[in-house]
């Protein structure tokens, strides 16, 4: 059996995450963050529009679709780098710890090796931290 505390790669994801963790508490603006960006940096839609090579209506179209959930993250992606952004995107478990697998019957015995990282990330997140660390500051 392998020691988990060893494991490099969750080592490696849970320092991934980390950086993650402040963002869950964010919440994403009511209309979306293409247009709180898009207005914030005063950029119309058809200034937009033309800097994705489209018409005035895509980008009111990609802000209707994110506030609903169904851009996707081509098009998202897109719209940043024409608001010269950065898309960040990242799975973060709303807990501390990372998603726990769905048990099944037939695939119960084969994730047991999960269970025993997933109980690792937990004991982790438990584990007390220097809140320096952890601080984190937004304009």
């Amino acid at each position: 059996m392998r020691n988990e505390s060893n494991n490099p790669r969750l080592r490696q994801l849970e320092s991934h995450l980390e950086g993650f963790r402040a963002a869950r508490t964010l919440p994403r603006p009511e209309r979306g963050w293409i247009h709180a960006i898009r207005s914030a940096t005063g950029v119309s839609t058809g200034e937009l529009g033309r800097i994705l090579g489209t018409s005035r209506q895509l980008p009111l179209q990609f802000e209707k679709a994110e506030a609903d959930d169904s851009i996707t993250l081509k098009s998202l992606r897109r719209v940043a780098d024409a608001l010269d952004c950065e898309l960040v995107y990242a799975l973060v478990p709303r807990s501390a710890t990372t998603p726990k697998p769905r048990e099944s019957h037939s695939s119960s015995r084969a994730n047991k090796p999960l269970r025993r990282v997933v109980a690792r990330i937990e004991a982790a997140a438990e584990a007390p931290t220097d809140e320096a660390e952890n601080t984190y500051f937004c304009d």
